[in-house]
């Protein structure tokens, strides 16, 4: 999320000012509290309860135990074929059902897909991870680390990396009657039975996630246009910045792999190239201080309400304005252009820009430079393997009662991607903790019948509430059903509960200490890169705007505010560490602050620009660049910057003076960096 700074004339942020709250949890009282970095690492946004898809995770998840339980097996719950159908058939179920996430309905059936093939994959390779010796270890390091390059991809194969993982701990322990053929088998069934309820559930839904995501951007660039005050102006333009980077991602990008619907993603396409001119005169307007006209303001609700719902525009297309401030006649402008593109189909299609052809031998460099020209993917692949082979070690040499239990903590832990280790690692293992003591009680005090399926169907049905709650709440709730499935094909003694709770503590140790406290990169705050990027971005974003096209201007303009995003999202990650990460990621929220503003002051310069200020001198654009990228070798080199201010003149001024107080904020900070 990135965003404005609010008022001109709003003081610039102070290393030493109170790091502001950036969660909104209400103003900070003076009574004893705990440090902000468990606050954080504690944290539980309460989501609204997304009601379809409880409904569906309730009915898909224990549909295939159902069947066999009451069908195969006349309603008893007992070892045996039938029996191992079900729970196969129920593990695709679970699968596919936990992979879909909001979106296009392409892209839940691409997650469900990947979760599906990468599950049935991990049942086979599980198969050559049982008994003891050297040869089960080495399937655990290699299919770990094929795990964790995967990841690096796309979310799509990230979480079918962790299927696999999570699968083959499964396959490696689970033993049933059934041939392996049947076994997967009856998984590709359960998922099969997943996706068509996804895709009755997406039948019943009436907004288009495509339409939805541009015409969000719309309603953001109205919430920023009434935004009253620094605070919820800096708000509105990092909601203004998600909704566009979702929309982009969304609708472009899908764009360009989609076979079918070409032409409404191409319109859609064009609607958000014409909302460049509109976005920058917003942010131009919201830095202003002054009131947004109520007309421009009803017109751009109006432009999303048509978006959303596929209706017609309900007001009449905002006249020209001849006078008024440079920002306000900037914003009439950009109303009026889209204007044009949503009330013609024909220019919305013409508006988008062709698709991209991007050639194999590109696409096959990008895809070696994202894994194994990677740093970041092969150090997290070394780290999980490492993980996952010492998991695999405890549970030959342990005396564990169920020794994929580890193998599987350790995988749910330690997720393949790229967030906090420390903050994952202690959410989903106190969940997990939570989650066995959950699962076990319902274990001991209901009969195997139906009942057992009964707690496995609102377990399932919290979990897309949970999911979008909190990592740890996910794993409460998630473990149960785990519990519950894998007892009915393995059923255990009374000592199974303290059994799971040690194997649990086992897999979340290895992972909190091979995984996470010897690695320094995973426990020093990585800004570094992220504000080198924001940075580079800004630099870029400089020389675009007054030496390139509207075109180069608004994709640079992109790159630099996705950049911001990256950087607000490292510092979340990094605040609900323990100290002194966290200390040290707070102490660079002021410099986030003022390279955000520096943005907006970027693309407020390009607005007086078009409304006929005269162009900068290009000798002056080279110094400010200059200086940015001195800027990104002071971070890079842990040095100081010189104390040189920048003199520019005209649109310049103002763009010059926020690069000489992120300079500054950059002496301030930097010597309580150093050493880290």
């Amino acid at each position: 999320m990135n965003g404005a700074a609010g008022l001109p004339c709003a003081a610039s942020p102070q290393v030493g000012d109170k790091l502001p709250d950036v969660t909104d949890r209400g103003p900070r009282q003076r009574a004893f509290r705990a440090p902000a970095w468990l606050e954080e690492l504690v944290r539980t946004s309460p989501p609204p309860v997304p009601w379809r898809d409880v409904v569906r995770f309730a009915v898909a998840v224990p549909a295939p135990l159902a069947v066999a339980v009451t069908v195969a097996v006349a309603g008893g719950i007992e070892p045996g074929p039938e029996l191992g159908a079900g729970v196969f058939g129920t593990m695709g179920a679970l699968a596919a059902t936990l992979a879909p996430q909001s979106g296009p309905l392409r892209d839940r059936l691409r997650r469900i897909a990947a979760a599906t093939a990468f599950g049935a994959v991990g049942l086979l390779v599980g198969q050559y991870a049982t008994g003891g010796g050297w040869a089960p270890v080495l399937v655990i390091a290699v299919i770990s680390a094929a795990a964790a390059l995967i990841s690096s991809v796309n979310a799509a194969l990230s979480l079918g990396s962790l299927q696999l993982l999570v699968y083959t701990a499964i396959s490696s322990g689970l033993v049933t009657p059934l041939p392996l053929p049947a076994e997967v088998a009856f998984f590709f069934c359960g998922a099969a039975w997943a996706t068509l309820t996804t895709l009755v559930q997406s039948r019943t839904e009436s907004t288009d996630p495509d339409r939805a995501s541009v015409a969000a951007v719309f309603t953001a660039v109205a919430d920023l246009l009434t935004a009253d005050g620094p605070e919820e102006v800096l708000a509105r333009r990092r909601d203004l910045t998600t909704a566009l980077n979702a929309a982009y991602d969304r609708v472009i990008r899908s764009r360009s792999h989609s076979a079918g619907r070409i032409r409404e993603l191409s319109e859609l396409a064009g609607v958000l190239n014409s909302a460049a001119p509109l976005v920058e005169a917003a942010v131009a307007a919201a830095r202003s201080g002054r009131p947004a006209d109520p007309v421009d303001v009803s017109a751009v609700r109006s432009l999303a309400a048509a978006l959303r719902d596929g209706g017609e525009l309900t007001v009449e297309r905002p006249p020209p304005l001849e006078d008024g401030s440079p920002t306000r006649r900037a914003v009439r402008h950009g109303v009026r252009l889209v204007w044009n593109v949503v009330g013609d189909p024909e220019e919305r299609a013409g508006a988008a820009a062709a698709a991209p052809r991007v050639p194999p031998r590109v696409r096959l460099r990008e895809l070696v430079d994202r894994t194994l020209a990677s740093t970041e993917s092969r150090g997290f692949a070394v780290r999980l393997s490492l993980c996952m082979t010492i998991a695999e070690v405890a549970r030959q040499y342990l005396p564990i009662q169920r020794p994929y239990w580890v193998l599987l903590t350790v995988a749910i832990v330690l997720k393949p991607d790229f967030g906090s280790v420390f903050t994952r690692a202690v959410q989903r293992g106190a969940g997990t903790l939570l989650g066995v003591l959950l699962g076990s009680a319902v274990l001991a005090v209901l009969p195997r019948d139906a009942w057992v399926l009964v707690a496995m169907s609102v377990f399932a049905g919290l979990l897309p509430w949970a999911r979008g709650a909190n990592f740890g709440l996910f794993s409460v709730f998630q473990t149960p059903v785990i519990i519950l499935l894998l007892d009915l094909a393995l059923p255990g003694g009374p000592g199974l509960v303290g059994a799971r709770l040690t194997d649990t503590l086992i897999g979340c140790a290895i992972v909190l200490v091979f995984g996470y406290l010897l690695w320094p990169g995973t426990w020093r705050a990585p800004l570094d890169e992220a504000l080198r990027d924001a940075a580079l971005a800004l630099d870029a974003f400089v020389e675009a705007a007054f030496t390139g096209s509207p075109a180069e201007r608004r994709r640079a303009r992109r790159r630099s505010y996705r950049a911001l995003t990256e950087l607000q999202t490292q510092l979340q990650r990094r605040l609900a560490e323990p100290p002194p990460i966290s200390n040290r990621a707070a102490a660079w929220w002021p410099v986030i602050v003022q390279l955000e503003r520096t943005a907006d002051a970027v693309t407020e310069a390009v607005i007086a620009q078009r409304e006929g200020e005269p162009a900068p001198d290009l000798a002056q654009v080279a110094v400010l660049r200059k200086a940015i990228r001195r800027l990104e070798e002071d971070v890079r080199a842990h040095r100081l910057p010189d104390d040189a201010e920048i003199h520019a003149d005209g649109v310049l001024g103002l763009v010059a003076r926020e690069v000489d107080t992120a300079r500054r904020l950059v002496r301030e900070t930097a010597p309580g960096r150093r050493g880290t």
